[in-house]
């Protein structure tokens, strides 16, 4: 797996009965996956689905079969402003994996935040910068974000990265390139 880091923020707050969730997802902060290996996510990289209504879901540490909040529940919102991926959710305790998840996070074991993406063709542009590679992502579908135990940006806190250059899988060009677009 490959890990970095990055500035960000997971929030929770009990209020009038319900748990509120909000964080944050910087634009614009470069981090390092691996040696020679760095991503920076351009402002509104995330805009396209959450502008389109679609449903998103907030997820514990990826498993959709433990979501916490989601668009069309009512339960999440986000919004995409020039500086970063605003979160707001409402988690109600009473699934077995949100009473864990709070409790996890109260004991500070929770407190990453990761987005889980794929990047459509032309949506990221990857330049050499000396020994280092460098990904800007442009553009990508946003389909849930999750609250992780070990993120790969420090505060942001995104979680392992699933993409390779097409150079790096030569002589095979095969369909698994697309695939490696998808965040894990």
């Amino acid at each position: 797996m490959l890990w970095g880091g990055n500035l960000g923020t997971l929030e929770i707050r009990a209020e009038g009965g319900a748990t509120h969730l909000s964080a944050r997802f910087p634009y614009g902060a470069e981090t390092e996956l691996a040696p020679g290996r760095r991503e920076v996510f351009a402002p509104h990289a995330f805009r396209a689905r959450i502008e389109a209504g679609d449903e998103i879901h907030l997820l514990a540490q990826h498993d959709y079969a433990k979501p916490l909040a989601s668009t069309a529940a009512g339960t999440l919102t986000l919004r995409s402003t020039d500086a970063a991926l605003e979160i707001r959710a409402i988690v109600d305790a009473s699934t077995t994996w949100a009473t864990d998840f709070l409790a996890a996070h109260r004991a500070g074991l929770i407190r990453g935040l990761s987005p889980g993406f794929r990047v459509p063709n032309g949506g990221d542009r990857v330049e050499r910068r000396g020994a280092d590679l460098v990904r800007t992502v442009t553009e990508a579908a946003l389909f849930e974000v999750s609250a992780v135990t070990v993120p790969a940006y420090p505060s942001a806190q995104i979680e392992a990265r699933g993409w390779e250059l097409h150079q790096d899988r030569q002589p095979y060009a095969g369909a698994v390139n697309p695939l490696n677009r998808w965040r894990l």
